[in-house]
């Protein structure tokens, strides 16, 4: 099983300092990688769906793990995830190719449609556009990264006699992960992704998805990676990885002294 830590740039580790020392440490404990979350904005006050308060700090992911890259030399660097639909695909793209590029390859892209609406609002994106703009922007980030003349003519993105340098330096480009649960999510993991991502989940709810991803063409090929909803231990590990989970990545407190604790824990936890 592999094993990462989620909120490398959130919360306590917005502060560099404590989020190099995390990084450091967790690359040391042999754990396998580390994840941000990410919102561009948050609603004020906090309302529903929005999932923290809106002075909670996140640093923006790319600038973030990049950060924590020139920190560390090995330990892999997850997205997760990262909002597509939000973006321009050709600006995330050459932001995430240079990610790659400067890690020498240690990127995990974790993508999602979104479902804040207040955050779409904000940012003058349809929020019931999400999953044709994801969908798109996965083809726009492929050609970019790939295509020796890249182009693309779909609906809301259209383009060629172009160049983006430098590529990942993944070949293909760094494996895109699939965050989300609902039908529309599965089918993108399955279709068009190397993983799928699950957050707060417990063993029988990732079995129950997992039996719906499986049931599609496709989506048994797929890197699975859940967030327990439980603190990791051996026995979350052998329930996860009996039900086809490859790796467990771990919310992280918001207290540097308990997140090295946990580090502690869980490099103990895998020997």
């Amino acid at each position: 099983m592999k094993v990462g830590l989620f909120g490398i740039n959130s919360g306590i580790c917005s502060n560099p300092d404590v989020a190099k020392r995390v990084a450091k440490q967790a690359e040391e404990a042999g754990l396998e990688s580390l994840w941000t979350g990410e919102h561009v904005v948050l609603p004020e006050p906090r309302q529903p769906p929005s999932p923290a308060a809106p002075d909670y700090p996140m640093v923006h992911p790319s600038t973030n793990l990049a950060f924590v890259a020139a920190a560390t030399e090995r330990i892999k660097l997850g997205t997760g995830i990262t909002l597509i639909a939000q973006r321009n695909p050709l600006v995330l793209a050459k932001e995430m190719a240079s990610l790659d590029y400067l890690s020498k390859g240690r990127l995990i892209l974790g993508i999602g449609a979104g479902y804040l609406h207040q955050e779409f609002s904000a940012l003058g994106v349809p929020f019931a556009e999400r999953g044709a703009r994801t969908d798109e922007a996965i083809e726009v980030m492929r050609s970019l990264w790939n295509d020796p003349q890249p182009s693309y003519h779909g609906r809301f993105w259209n383009f060629d006699g172009i160049q983006a340098m430098p590529r990942p330096a993944q070949q293909g480009g760094p494996p895109i992960v699939v965050g989300g649960t609902s039908e529309a999510a599965l089918r993108r993991a399955a279709r068009c992704a190397q993983g799928w991502y699950g957050f707060a989940m417990n063993v029988e709810q990732t079995k129950r998805v997992l039996d719906t991803l499986h049931a599609i063409d496709g989506g048994s090929q797929l890197e699975i990676s859940i967030t327990p909803s439980l603190r990791i231990d051996t026995e979350i590990i052998e329930g996860f990885a009996e039900v086809g989970v490859h790796r467990l990545i771990s919310l992280m407190p918001n207290d540097e002294d308990r997140i090295l604790q946990l580090i502690e824990d869980l490099a103990t936890t895998m020997q």
